[in-house]
């Protein structure tokens, strides 16, 4: 059991993340069409370098393991806050899935909020130095 855990901390940290590093770069490409976005849903489209800087710094400190247990709780508001503002439409039924989605992944980052980076991070190398 403890290989598996070992290389399922890093693939686990990476597949979580990955999303958020993915859409925060494409936001950069499409901003005017996100800003309008998050206009249109009432929030602040001046928000959006904070977004990006979110999703994509965050994003990348917990694939690398690094700070993760604050990023991973960063990213744990992030995502439920994105889910109330953005998917809180509970009568439309894709919205209602989408919210789920982002409990669903607030809940994996709180579980590395309590247990932290496991193997192969730089939280661990930094740790045995």
């Amino acid at each position: 059991m403890n290989k598996l855990q070992e290389f399922a901390a890093p693939a686990g940290r990476l597949l979580i993340s990955l999303m958020f590093v993915t859409s925060g770069l494409s936001k950069i490409s499409a901003y005017e069409g996100t800003q309008g976005y998050m206009e249109a849903m009432g929030v602040p489209g001046a928000l959006l370098p904070l977004v990006i800087l979110t999703e994509v710094l965050l994003g990348l400190a917990v694939i690398v393991g690094f700070k993760t247990r604050l990023a991973a709780l960063g990213l744990a508001g992030f995502t439920l806050l994105s889910g109330i503002l953005f998917h809180a439409d509970f009568g439309d039924q894709m919205q209602m899935i989408m919210f789920m989605k982002n409990l669903a992944v607030t809940g994996g980052f709180l579980f590395l909020v309590a247990h932290g980076a496991g193997a192969y991070s730089l939280d661990k190398r930094l740790a045995q130095h």
